[in-house]
């Protein structure tokens, strides 16, 4: 007789499951549609550059997040396509994070050697720290300063796809750190072999220094291929090194989140930024998000060999796919207004950042005997 009730109580804990569930499908549903009507119609852009130009000049990526500030500049969503776009812009960005994790190994970057190695990590702390000098010396607010500088010094558009999430940005400083770098990603893939004949450098040298500063591992390949096989592989090497820097430096901007989220030099995040710490408390949880010690799993298991060879390729697919359709979001959540705004600032910050990261890396070639 007893197991009427229980059997009763089970059907209906599971009919009000599936009406949260249902639920939930109606409010994400349409901003996530329409975030993957964006993302579909870049990426089929960006087939349509390779078609007829060879390559892709603006990748999906960037092509995603300019069709959604397009969208957004002519309509404004309302309550039933913000909850979507919300969700693609932060949920699934930091899903994309955490599979990025499983791109890192330790163990394909030792034979680089240990003098190139720590001059990589250098560049890039020392860049950062210029970076952000320069932004801050420019006017920008912190949160730009911070996705400038490691967009700048360590992977362009994944490094602050990355970092905003822990850091508080929100969606207009995301969408113009983004927007302005793609445009000198661009402009560096063509114009840096430029460099190989003025400054007479060797195929190793100038793979050295692509891979330190063109911002994107396609984008190295680009800049590298015309040049020599020697710059493509070792370009190749050091920008992989150079993208390993990203969990470190995540890491210890989780440690500051606290107080770059607590920063009153610009509006609230609203789309990208996490739960906000409690002012005076210091929990773990808090300072380290759940989807940067994912991240830092998922190298880690990368490292120790316990993701199966064929699963990296899928994996970095999904991951790729999960950043576009948050960055149409991203674009979806933006004031073109607030991005015209800050539009001349953010460019003098990147370009000089860039500039200087390419002094530190040229320093950094003749200071190990790079030859």
């Amino acid at each position: 007789m007893s197991a009427a009730p229980s059997l009763v109580s089970s059907k209906v804990h599971n009919s009000s499951v599936g009406q949260q569930f249902v639920g939930w499908i109606r409010r994400v549903g349409p901003g996530l549609l329409l975030c993957l009507v964006v993302t579909g119609i870049a990426i089929g852009l960006e087939y349509v550059e390779t078609d007829l130009l060879g390559r892709a000049w603006l990748e999906a990526l960037v092509l995603a997040i300019l069709l959604g500030t397009a969208i957004r500049t002519i309509w404004t969503p309302s309550s039933r396509w913000r909850y979507g776009i919300a969700f693609s812009a932060k949920t699934l960005l930091e899903i994309a994070v955490v599979l990025l994790g499983a791109s890192l190994s330790v163990g394909t970057i030792v034979a680089a050697g240990p003098a190139l190695l720590i001059g990589i990590a250098a560049v890039v702390a020392i860049a950062i720290a210029v970076s952000y000098g320069l932004g801050r010396a420019f006017g920008l607010p912190r949160r730009m300063a911070v996705l400038v500088a490691c967009g700048n010094s360590i992977c362009g558009n994944s490094a602050i796809a990355a970092v905003a999430p822990v850091i508080g940005a929100d969606s207009e400083d995301v969408a113009a750190s983004i927007a302005f770098t793609a445009v000198l990603g661009v402009l560096v893939v063509l114009g840096l072999p430029i460099l190989v004949p003025l400054l007479h450098l060797t195929n190793m040298q100038y793979g050295v220094l692509a891979g330190l500063t063109v911002y994107a591992v396609p984008q190295v390949l680009a800049a590298t291929a015309s040049v020599a096989a020697l710059s493509v592989q070792i370009g190749t090497l050091v920008k992989l090194v150079r993208v390993l820097m990203l969990g470190p430096v995540v890491l210890m901007l989780s440690m500051l989140a606290s107080r770059l989220r607590e920063e009153t030099d610009e509006p609230a995040p609203d789309v990208t930024a996490g739960d906000r710490p409690a002012p005076g408390r210091v929990a773990i949880h808090r300072l380290v998000p759940w989807f940067i010690l994912a991240f830092l799993g998922m190298a880690g298991l990368r490292s120790l060999g316990l993701i199966p060879q064929v699963m990296l390729v899928p994996i970095a697919t999904v991951a790729t796919m999960l950043t576009i359709v948050s960055m149409a979001a991203l674009g979806l959540g933006v004031d073109v207004r607030v991005v015209a705004q800050a539009g001349g600032r953010v460019t003098a910050a990147v370009t000089l950042s860039l500039l200087a990261l390419a002094a530190i890396s040229l320093c950094l070639i003749h200071l190990i005997g790079i030859t």
